[in-house]
């Protein structure tokens, strides 16, 4: 690799993991060129050398960052609970401290709005990692994903995601933590039922 590229690679890297901060903290309509080239410390005028547009950038920015926090969680949830990584997964993403991150990890509360709104590419490109997320969160439920196993993991996803951006618009108050303990026990009665 020569320096130039390797310096083209640095610069491209930088602008989408400013892009992905944006991501996190304001969503896709309140993040600007301007504001993630800034964030990048590179001026303006190199964001098309890298990317053909914001709707380029972000639609890369939301299957990078859905896929790393998703993939990173799935992981230490295997590593940590091989007997139940599902249930585990669940846990974590309900508990206090992931609600209360200083930096969001998770885009979906910060991005679904923006995505209902705006459309496409956004909406394929959120669409592409929730399949994903369904398909890996069924697979922890068992070696041989059905049917079941979907519809489970379909309906712990929405669950988790709804008692998450729900509890983190109200976070300091007593419902807020009454969301998250709710839609853990909701959630672990239906990991926990037979399948049919």
């Amino acid at each position: 690799m020569t320096q130039k590229t390797e310096q083209k690679q640095k610069s491209h890297d930088a602008i989408l993991a400013s892009a992905a901060a944006l991501l996190l903290e304001r969503g896709i309509q309140a993040s600007s060129i301007m504001d993630v080239m800034k964030g990048a410390g590179l001026t303006v005028g190199g964001f098309y050398g890298h990317f053909e547009s914001k709707e380029h950038l972000f639609t890369e920015t939301i299957r990078g960052t859905a896929r790393a926090v998703w993939n990173k969680l799935l992981h230490k949830a295997k590593e940590d609970a091989p007997e139940a990584p599902a249930l585990k997964v669940l846990e974590r993403y309900l508990s206090r401290k992931h609600r209360d991150a200083f930096t969001p990890t998770c885009p979906l509360p910060s991005i679904t709005a923006d995505v209902s709104r705006t459309g496409e590419p956004y909406r394929g490109a959120l669409e592409a990692e929730l399949q994903e997320f369904v398909q890996s969160f069924a697979e922890l439920l068992g070696p041989n994903a059905n049917a079941r196993h979907r519809e489970k993991a379909l309906a712990a996803i929405a669950l988790m995601y709804g008692a998450l951006s729900l509890s983190r618009a109200i976070r300091g108050t007593k419902l807020s933590d009454d969301f998250l303990e709710a839609a853990k026990k909701a959630g672990a009665k239906l990991l926990a039922k037979q399948d049919a």
